[in-house]
């Protein structure tokens, strides 16, 4: 199986943007999580089956505050969850996809995570999850 889990939009600021999303969707985020690995702090919004993750830099030499330097804020990555994400990590790569990490790593909302280089991807950061179990 594989489906949408989430979209990663990067914020210069968490709580303002927690604000406007709330109001944009009528409703509360549900978790904020800070990521040290990754040197973010994330907030949740649950859409149906599908959440929307707002990504904020903690250090000024992660991806998302170079992402922000670069491209401003906005749409970062977009996450599908998949049941065995070191089986499809090895399918990706044989399929010809550049892996952005060679293990899955620990990422927000108690998941194993890796991404998919743009490059490979017409420009889109793609990044696998799945559930730890």
């Amino acid at each position: 199986m594989i489906k949408v889990e989430h979209i990663g939009i990067a914020v210069k600021d968490l709580s303002s943007a927690n604000d406007l999303f709330s109001k944009l969707f009528g409703k509360k985020s549900y978790k904020t999580e800070k990521v040290e690995n990754e040197g973010v702090t994330t907030l949740f919004f649950q859409l149906g089956e599908t959440k929307i993750e707002l990504l904020e830099a903690s250090n000024p030499e992660s991806a998302i505050a170079k992402f922000i330097d670069k491209k401003g804020e906005g749409i970062h990555h977009i996450a599908y969850e998949v049941d065995d994400i070191r089986l499809e990590m090895v399918r990706l790569e044989k399929e010809g996809f550049t892996l952005l990490n060679k293990e899955p790593k620990k990422g927000a909302d108690n998941k194993l995570i890796c991404f998919l280089h743009p490059k490979s991807t017409n420009g889109v950061l793609v990044e696998l999850c799945q559930a730890i179990k």
